[in-house]
């Protein structure tokens, strides 16, 4: 989906070079007209400063980096002693020359595993090795490093990893916001820091995160304080486009080009030239079209389908995706060289739960953003404690929904009540009497919300994940039950290995709430 203008914006005033804008081209936007999606707040803040400056107020905050020391004691068999030291927040490791500490083995992936530096230490994350990783002979996914010091196995080859006392600080701001970006956690103002490096360049960005931890906001930051800022910025949403019109929404195609191309349409890549384009959920690019990406980036040159000569074009690219790339290039699902493309800076959005101290923060924003600071007394220091426990898995987007739920109801339930068994069948009788204080339409949507949640819970459980499995005993389709499972922040992950042939009473599917509530009177 080629994301139109949110506003009343006036259209560019010249055509890209190339060619003349068709009147179905997709529309364009520049940085400062770019109608946001705002989960984080309502009105923009106050600009960062471009640089730095250390003010008698504190405006630089230096923070230790631990170090750590990589002694590969076995490389494909053979003893090695190779030792490496590194003192940022991410290794790679992996058989490629690309990653930070490259293993010569080959029962090594390429990108085997990363090292990633949180707020409590050091975790480690396979990145979907086909041999595995072991860390103290247990197979590990993604896990906390046992520090001081652990061996990690990959192959046939060990890798001893120590930690190190720091040797250096790192100069971070201490600013509450970054934008649209809220956050005083330290691993937040460091991406403020990192965010405000990669605005003054002009490469390509690469941004990971969950979803719903704000990627596309990250984006628009970056442009906002780029060289750019007052070109045209495209959004594609990979995600949501037919693969048999992706390559038309990208490069654009002339009259003829195929069935139901009765005029010539401008891609993307040409609508943002001179400008930004934001490819959202690059994973989701189909293999076959990878290719043609890859060509437009190296050469900053495309064709639109059905013609035959090639049009110049400048673009900046940021992509995001909360999918593993190295994972997906791993299995074969995504070119390896154009991941290197893509990756000339990679930012890392970090989840919600590694930034619980934040959660307080974001309330108030977000209760600013409803204009509703009046029902902040429905956050107790009680209330924020216990949220503050939750992990959230959707993220701000999550968080969001509570405050706005919150608010609505008049009521901050506890997060206790938000896990799987809450939204479990309640016992007959149990239904709690309607709240008159809250309009219908609010009060009916929280119930069917709720009865949703409850039964895609029950469903995902009976099904052990399997999607299919679980459409075909819903008699639903299978991309309608990815919307709700979308909606509500559900992954069939979390639920693989669940799967009964007849789910006990406890976790059997739930009647629709109609059933459930109580005749009206008259």
């Amino acid at each position: 989906m080629v994301v139109v203008n949110r506003g009343d914006n006036p259209p560019r005033s010249s055509p890209p070079s190339g060619g003349p804008l068709s009147s179905n081209a997709p529309p364009t936007r520049t940085a400062s007209q770019v109608g946001l999606r705002k989960p984080y707040g309502s009105n923009p803040p106050p600009r960062t400063p471009p640089h730095w400056q250390r003010t008698t107020e504190g405006g630089i905050d230096s923070v230790a980096i631990p170090r750590l020391e990589l002694l590969i004691e076995r490389e494909a068999g053979e003893p090695a002693g190779r030792l490496v030291v590194f003192d940022s927040d991410l290794c790679r490791i992996g058989a490629h020359p690309g990653n930070d500490l490259t293993i010569e083995d080959p029962q090594v992936s390429r990108f085997h595993c990363r090292l990633t530096r949180t707020d409590n230490g050091w975790r480690i994350a396979d990145a979907g090795a086909l041999n595995g990783t072991y860390v103290g002979g247990v197979r590990v996914r993604d896990a906390d490093l046992p520090l001081p010091e652990c061996r990690i196995q990959m192959g046939d080859s060990i890798v001893r990893v120590r930690e190190l006392g720091s040797a250096t600080d790192a100069e971070v701001p201490v600013w509450p916001s970054f934008g649209a970006l809220y956050g005083s956690s330290v691993v937040m103002r460091r991406l403020f820091a990192l965010l405000d490096r990669v605005a003054r360049s002009d490469s390509n960005v690469l941004i990971e995160g969950e979803s719903g931890t704000g990627k596309e906001l990250v984006a628009t930051e970056i442009v906002q304080r780029g060289l750019r800022a007052d070109r045209p910025f495209v959004i594609v949403d990979c995600s949501a486009i037919s693969p048999s019109l992706i390559a038309s929404e990208l490069f654009g195609h002339v009259r003829g080009a195929f069935t139901g191309a009765d005029r010539d349409r401008v891609g993307a890549f040409e609508a943002s030239d001179g400008g930004t384009l934001f490819l959202d959920e690059i994973g989701e690019l189909p293999l076959d079209l990878q290719p043609m990406l890859l060509r437009a980036i190296e050469a900053r040159e495309i064709r639109r389908i059905g013609e035959t000569h090639a049009r110049k074009v400048d673009v900046r690219l940021i992509a995001a995706t909360n999918r593993k790339l190295e994972r997906e290039v791993n299995h074969g699902r995504f070119r390896e060289d154009l991941y290197f493309r893509l990756s000339v800076v990679t930012v890392r959005v970090p989840p919600l739960r590694e930034r619980l101290d934040d959660v307080p923060l974001l309330v108030e924003v977000l209760l600013e953003s409803m204009k509703a600071l009046d029902k902040a007394s429905l956050f107790t220091p009680e209330v924020l404690e216990d949220i503050q426990r939750y992990d959230w898995p959707g993220n701000v987007r999550e968080l969001k929904n509570y405050v706005e739920r919150a608010v609505v109801l008049d009521r901050a339930a506890p997060t206790s009540s938000r896990s799987n068994e809450s939204w479990l069948p309640p016992v007959a009788g149990s239904v709690r009497e309607p709240n008159l204080d809250v309009p219908f339409t609010a009060a009916k949507d929280e119930v069917v919300a709720d009865f949703e949640r409850r039964y895609l819970t029950a469903l995902l459980r009976w099904a052990g994940g399997n999607i299919s499995r679980a459409a075909r005993r819903a008699g639903m389709d299978r991309m309608y039950l990815h919307r709700l499972m979308q909606r509500h922040d559900m992954r069939s992950a979390s639920f693989k290995g669940d799967g009964n042939s007849d789910p006990p009473p406890s976790s059997r599917i739930p009647p629709p709430p109609s059933s459930r509530i109580p005749p009206s009177r008259s």
